[in-house]
């Protein structure tokens, strides 16, 4: 059994050793604890028959426990510093790819089919760069990819919106947003102790699974989403004003947003974060005959 990469010793040994040093605008923070590692891909539940895809894999901390699980591993890193790092820490693992590349530019449905021929369960698995984690989440639910789900760290406070419920302060247009492409809830909470160098917030790891079928038809789902934004653009606010303020031309157009609030059941009295994605999706389909202008 090789030396775990994941902790405080061996991770000093190697940012030593290459004279690595963290890049603030990179969102760098390396876990050093093996438990947490094997906690995360434990809730991914990987068989020696999955794929897993990893975004910015560091020094390869997480790699190496994916690497141990899975079939193949498909890593995504942004740094060029760390390729040889990668390499070097790797060798003992032949069913790794590194692929030196922005994921939010990628072309990961490609990738894929190139280096997981044949894998039917294939898992994001990842200690997401906070500074960008919604823009990536976002991108690879948009690209429809051919994965069961995701197993991603991320920082606390973005977690509990992810996963919120209707009626709670933080459910919001991002709650909808992802909800509407996966089951999300919260794995674990990961304390800032456990990275070099420490975060300033404490962490969380969420599940998100796809759904089969999405939880409300809609007749556009970029309309959902824009009326969705629209109506969380001022949460003190009812419903109503927000759609007003929101919408192309909606002061004008009250009377048919009073009209589409009424055929949808909902009172005009009522904020957004009273509404589930149901009443949403009623919402913008009564809208959308009226608003939409693509």
């Amino acid at each position: 059994m090789y030396k775990d990469i994941a902790t405080p010793i061996r991770t000093k040994e190697i940012l030593n050793k290459y004279g690595f040093s963290f890049k603030k605008s990179l969102g760098q923070n390396f876990l050093i604890d093996p438990n947490i590692l094997r906690n995360i891909v434990s809730h991914a539940n990987l068989t020696a028959e999955s794929g897993a895809i990893e975004v910015g894999p560091g020094i390869g901390a997480l790699t190496e426990h994916l690497a141990r699980a899975a079939k193949k591993v498909v890593s995504f890193e942004i740094d060029q510093r760390l390729l040889p790092v990668l390499e070097d820490t790797l060798s003992p693992y032949d069913n790794v790819k590194i692929v030196h590349s922005d994921i939010l530019k990628a072309d990961v449905e490609k990738v894929i089919e190139e280096e997981m021929p044949g894998i039917k369960d294939i898992m994001v698995v990842a200690n997401l760069p906070y500074y960008v984690t919604t823009p990536i989440l976002m991108k690879l639910l948009n690209d429809r990819l051919p994965i069961r789900g995701f197993v991603v760290m991320m920082q606390k406070e973005v977690a509990d919106r992810i996963t919120a419920k209707p009626g709670t302060k933080e459910y919001g247009s991002l709650s909808i947003a992802i909800q509407y492409y996966v089951s999300a809830e919260i794995a674990m909470i990961v304390p800032k102790t456990v990275f070099m160098p420490q975060p300033n917030v404490d962490s969380a790891v969420i599940r998100l699974i796809k759904h089969e079928t999405p939880p409300v038809e809609v007749i556009d789902e970029d309309f959902l989403f824009e009326v969705t934004r629209a109506s969380f653009a001022q949460r003190r606010k009812t419903i109503l004003n927000n759609l007003q303020a929101g919408l192309p031309d909606g002061k004008k157009n009250k009377a048919f947003i009073l009209e589409a609030l009424e055929n949808s059941g909902i009172e005009p009295t009522r904020r957004g974060e009273t509404l589930t994605i149901q009443e949403f999706g009623k919402l913008a389909d009564a809208l959308y005959p009226h608003f939409y202008k693509g």
